[in-house]
């Protein structure tokens, strides 16, 4: 396989998305430009059903390497799932149990699949699960694994120390997960790893071990994470069920888009798309100037639904959106749920899953935030509808009740 040398798309591909370089970007853009293909990898837990924008970004990015002729496989935490990654976790995260790891992977290769070309013959990318090595391994070889960090060095961790500093639970397991995470680098061999921020910690682990193991070195390329610039706060977390994920509908991936706060709309685009940067910095002339933010974000939205469901769905969305949101209309596609006589419409609502619980209802209701389609408030938490209506609640909730 060639592997094209370019230096224009190898200065881009190392600046767009990149936050940091290990051990530098001069001797990672040398590599790059030797000619030698590659091997790098992503890997993703699948302690969610769904990926989301937010690992889009990384997965353009191998997309962008694929295409200069290296070596990419996606490796899937099969096994680190169980355990749980403590990145920037101020509590111990949940372990899962291997029934529900392999629930939530199910579509995952169709998921990422939207972005790589998983069919590609000429440039195979692998698909590979860490469960291969990591649940074959011995005791003996666990303790030699740790006998490569100290204690002080995982302490380093910002998040472990502040729980510390919290007096909040610290277990021994979670000092394994950057153990388990670096020796995926060294069973699969590779030349690159890429990652979030969140990630630096388990990442290096994994460039300690290489040298150790195999004697050679593993460059490290970490990813902007999607965050509000003026809040700080994460766009995207799987943890906290917030994100766009890959396998919405089109509508709801459109409205997920244009719910995201205004001051993200530069990152997304240049984190989640494939605008090139020139074109990007059009955009950002365009909101500095004074242009309507909303105007920039429904192409924002448009094109996201482009690139995984097609023109035509990216299109039928925005009008839908348009006609429900801009206009006061009402989707097509609107959720139906049945009254009679003696039914709760709060329970039926839950059972529909809009609504959480009757204390989220009434705390809708006090807000003033349910309403009927021609505007007018529900003030009772206890309402029953005398003839089928059409509720809008909050801003992108509908339900129609048929009595």
């Amino acid at each position: 396989m060639k592997v094209i040398t370019d230096k224009a798309l190898i200065a881009e591909l190392l600046t767009r998305s990149v936050d940091s370089v290990y051990p530098n970007r001069e001797v990672m853009e040398k590599a790059l430009l030797s000619g030698k293909q590659l091997i790098i990898y992503v890997g993703i837990d699948p302690t969610a059903d769904y990926v989301h924008l937010g690992h889009s970004t990384n997965y353009l990015l191998l997309e962008r390497l694929h295409k200069l002729g290296h070596k990419i496989i996606v490796l899937v935490g099969d096994f680190t799932a169980m355990i749980g990654d403590p990145s920037d976790k101020i509590s111990e995260r949940i372990r899962l149990t291997r029934d529900q790891v392999e629930q939530n992977l199910k579509t995952f290769k169709s998921q990422i699949g939207k972005i790589l070309d998983f069919n590609n013959k000429e440039n195979p990318i692998e698909f590979r699960f860490n469960s291969e090595w990591l649940s074959k391994l011995s005791f003996e070889q666990v303790i030699d694994l740790a006998s490569n960090f100290t204690v002080q060095h995982m302490l380093e961790r910002d998040l472990f120390e502040k729980r510390m500093k919290e007096n909040k639970p610290l277990h021994v397991h979670e000092f394994f997960y950057p153990l388990m995470q670096g020796y995926d680098s060294v069973a699969l061999n590779v030349d690159i790893e890429i990652g979030g921020t969140d990630q630096t910690f388990n990442m290096l682990a994994g460039r300690t071990l290489v040298k150790r193991y195999l004697n050679k070195e593993k460059f490290v390329i970490t990813t902007t994470l999607l965050t509000n610039p003026v809040t700080g706060e994460k766009l995207m977390s799987k943890s906290l069920g917030t994100g766009v994920g890959l396998n919405l509908a089109p509508q709801d991936m459109f409205g997920k888009v244009m719910a995201l706060a205004d001051a993200g709309i530069i990152q997304v685009f240049v984190d989640c798309t494939r605008f090139s940067l020139d074109d990007i910095g059009v955009i950002r002339k365009r909101l500095e100037s004074g242009e309507n933010p909303k105007k920039i974000k429904l192409e924002l939205a448009h094109e996201i639904v482009r690139m995984y469901h097609g023109e035509a769905a990216a299109k039928e969305a925005e009008e839908s959106f348009e006609k429900t949101f801009a206009k006061g209309g009402v989707p097509d596609d609107v959720l139906e749920v049945k009254f009679s006589k003696g039914d709760s419409l709060a329970e039926l609502l839950i059972k529909a899953g809009v609504v959480e619980s009757k204390a989220d209802w009434r705390r809708l209701i006090d807000g003033g935030a349910v309403k009927t389609e021609k505007d007018e408030k529900i003030k009772d938490p206890n309402f029953i509808p005398k003839e089928t209506v059409v509720l809008k609640i909050g801003k992108r909730r509908f339900v129609k009740v048929i009595v």
